[in-house]
Parts: structure tokens; sequence; C-alpha cells
């Protein structure tokens, strides 16, 4: 995942009053939720929090941003159990994406926000997909939908699941990436339109 727009959130209520915040989330799943590694899982960057409140302690690789700021959804991430990757696509890209590609040949599960970090919003850049087709792994869409929630006035406009909050998360069947350029295209189109799928948002205006 990449983690930037959450870090203020995190950085003002801090690891604990979040994570008491998520312990009132209530999840249900649906989908294709027979997952097995090496499998690189790709969601919205709006939807970071509830997802990474959800599948804490199941060892998911996650990318968090460089930035100061970070190291506060390191700390986050870390104590639910992930394995936080530093890196960006601004600064320190290309160590970030290596560290994908690196965790999913060794069998891990993997998990991207591919319209992050700055935008624009639910639209798949292909980072996430080259990783996935370099590495030969499928990759699933996951989306979730709060019964309540406060939006930030962010580019993403990042959502922040009330209190006692209800969460449905869907899961897309796995995309497989096929070779060369043509694969890739191919790939970025049926992934985004997966996560759209998943999540019922649209894609944005051309």
């Amino acid at each position: 995942m990449k983690l930037r727009w959450a870090e203020p959130v995190v950085k003002a209520l801090g690891p604990p009053a979040v994570k008491s915040l998520a312990a009132s989330w209530r999840f249900r799943e649906s989908g294709f939720v027979q997952y097995r590694a090496p499998l690189l899982c790709v969601l919205w960057h709006s939807r970071i929090l509830p997802l990474l409140a959800l599948h804490k302690h199941e060892g998911l690789v996650v990318l968090i941003s460089r930035h100061r700021d970070g190291g506060y959804l390191a700390n986050l991430a870390e104590g639910w159990g992930y394995t936080p990757v530093r890196g960006s696509t601004r600064r320190g890209g290309e160590v970030g994406l290596l560290g994908i590609v690196r965790a999913l040949e060794d069998g891990a599960l993997v998990a991207v926000t591919p319209d992050g970090p700055r935008g624009p919003a639910l639209r798949v850049k292909p980072g996430a997909v080259a990783a996935a087709q370099h590495a030969g792994v499928p990759i699933m869409a996951v989306g979730a939908r709060a019964s309540s929630a406060w939006y930030i006035n962010s580019w993403d406009r990042m959502c922040v699941p009330k209190p006692f909050a209800i969460i449905d998360v869907r899961y897309s069947e796995p995309v497989h990436i096929g070779p060369g350029k043509d694969g890739l295209r191919a790939g970025i189109a049926a992934v985004e339109h997966a996560l759209h799928m998943v999540n019922g948002t649209e894609p944005p205006p051309a």
C-alpha cells in the first residue's frame, strides 16, 4: 500500500487511538476470499485504513512512503504485523518497486495502492501491474465500503470509518497479466475495472 494521506490522521490521533477506533469496526467479506500467496493485492488509496485494520497479523508486505511522517504509519503497520517496504514514486520509487518484486518472488502476499501516492484518484498507474507481471503473479482487487464514515478533504477523499461502522469488503477474481507491453496495457485496464467493481466506484472523467 502506498500510505501517504493517511499519515496526518495517524500522526494527529496516534496509533493507539487509531487501533481503538478500528477495534469497533465490523467487517463482512465476500467474493474470492480463498486467496493464497504469492499474490499482489490492490486497493484504492482512499480505502487504506479499514483494509489495513482488517488484514492485520496476516504477514502482508506493504509499501509506505519514505516521507518523514511515513514513520507514524510504519509504526502502526508494524504493530499490526505488517512488513513495511519504504519507498515513493517521487523519491526512492525504484527501491520500493524492487522490494515489492522481491517479496512477490519470495512468495509473499503484497498490498499496493495503484492510484497513490498523489493520484489521480481511481486511476491505476502501471507500477503495481508491472511488478506483478515481472514476478509472474496474479493481482486481486480489494474493495471496502463503510456504512458510515468521515471523508478527508484530500485528493483521494480518504475514508475513515466512524465508530462501530459495518464495512463490506469484496475481493475480485485474480487477474493474470500477460507478457509484453500489450499484456501490461490489458492488465492495467482489467485491474482498474476490477477495482471499480469491488468498490462500487466509477472511472473519473477523462
